[in-house]
């Protein structure tokens, strides 16, 4: 691992810090998987009530993936695994 790629991963990790807390408000939550550093591509997985949310795919396009965008050019997309 690169240290490129894991400065990118620290990135990741502290946007997603400030993200975690409105999640838990609706009983839910994020974990950080894998950044691709050659696509752009972070892999999370929704957590507790957000997992089998109907919403999920809303909360991860509109809200995790546009804040990790706007604060990492880097990131190209967000998917959930």
């Amino acid at each position: 691992m690169s240290e490129k790629q894991n400065t990118l991963q620290e990135k990741v990790n502290q946007v997603l810090a400030t993200i975690r807390p409105q999640l838990l408000m609706d009983g839910g939550g994020v974990e950080l998987v894998n950044v691709n550093e050659d696509e752009g591509v972070v892999s999370v997985r929704l957590t507790g009530a957000c997992g089998g949310c109907p919403m999920s795919t809303l909360t991860l396009k509109m809200g995790i993936e546009r804040t990790l965008r706007a604060q990492i050019p880097e990131i190209q997309s967000v998917e959930a695994v």
